[in-house]
């Protein structure tokens, strides 16, 4: 089996839901169920959330609210946003079994009650993370995200090459190969950045709609990050390559910090409008997070 958490924007819970979800004690029970298990998160309705299913991760555990004993936390692992969020309801049907044996409709709203955790089989799991990363997985978008042969080892072009049903049946290495979490994550930088870096503001495409700009993790995986846009920057090739070895950086209100005396002189060039803020998304939700600028800041200094 695996899970269904409930997220609710401005909920009032203690979440990071890359990292923590926080939950009152009577769904401990179902919590503990899921540990080791993956997870879909999806935003009712209410508080303006999408009604849909909009991410996923991995239950590594579960702790107290040491600050307060009627609840607890699920520590939370590889989180990944959905391509799109997956709307609730598909063609007139629940993607959830145990919805679907709702012979009333109207009252599906009242069974959720009390159901902000819960669990789902693992076909029902498999058919909405499928649908959910439909845009990485297609073949036309292969190119683009460097999921072409060119880019990718054996096992993941099996993955790849693999029909939807098939693909369903191995949904978790999906989820677990690195190729195509990368590939997920560069697709919806560049298109929260509209494909231009960041810094110099170029902005280039190549055949098969491939940016030149990469999609360069502020806080990197390795030590730690999630692969969410709010941890993520488009930037040119140069530019990344500085910026991953922390000889360039931002300032909390998204100017450039350079290290001049390590960065190449011919390279300057690229930062001459470094007190202008960078060029930033459209959705202010999609900039970066002040807590990841800030541990990239900090590497920053330490050079």
């Amino acid at each position: 089996m695996k899970g269904i958490f409930d997220t609710k924007r401005d909920s009032g819970y203690k979440d990071d839901i890359a990292f923590r979800y926080h939950f009152p004690k009577p769904y401990r029970h179902i919590a503990e169920s899921l540990v080791g298990e993956w997870i879909i998160y999806r935003e009712p309705q209410r508080n303006g959330g999408r009604r849909a299913y909009v991410a996923t991760a991995k239950v590594v555990a579960i702790h107290d609210d040491p600050e307060d004993p009627s609840h607890a936390y699920a520590v939370m692992a590889q989180y990944e946003e959905l391509d799109e969020p997956v709307p609730f309801v598909r063609d007139g049907s629940y993607w959830e079994a145990s919805l679907r044996l709702i012979p009333d409709r109207t009252r599906v709203g009242a069974y959720l009650q009390g159901k902000s955790i819960r669990t789902i089989p693992d076909a029902d799991f498999a058919a909405i993370v499928r649908a959910g990363l439909s845009e990485t997985l297609a073949a036309d978008n292969a190119i683009r995200l460097e999921l072409d042969p060119g880019h990718v080892d054996g096992p993941t072009q099996e993955l790849l090459d693999l029909p939807l049903v098939e693909q369903e049946r191995r949904i978790e290495q999906i989820l677990m190969n690195r190729k195509i979490r990368e590939a997920s994550f560069r697709r919806k930088v560049c298109d929260a950045y509209d494909s231009r870096c960041a810094i110099t503001g170029l902005r280039i495409v190549n055949g098969g709609g491939k940016s030149e700009a990469q999609a360069a993790h502020i806080w990197s995986v390795a030590d730690g990050g999630p692969d969410v846009v709010q941890n993520g920057i488009a930037l040119s090739a140069t530019v990344h390559w500085l910026f991953d070895r922390h000889l360039i950086s931002l300032t909390d209100d998204y100017r450039i910090l350079v290290s001049h005396n390590k960065v190449p002189s011919e390279l300057r060039t690229l930062f001459a409008k470094q007190m202008d803020r960078i060029h930033l998304p459209k959705d202010s939700r999609l900039w970066p997070h002040p807590a990841y600028v800030a541990k990239h800041r900090e590497r920053f200094s330490s050079i």
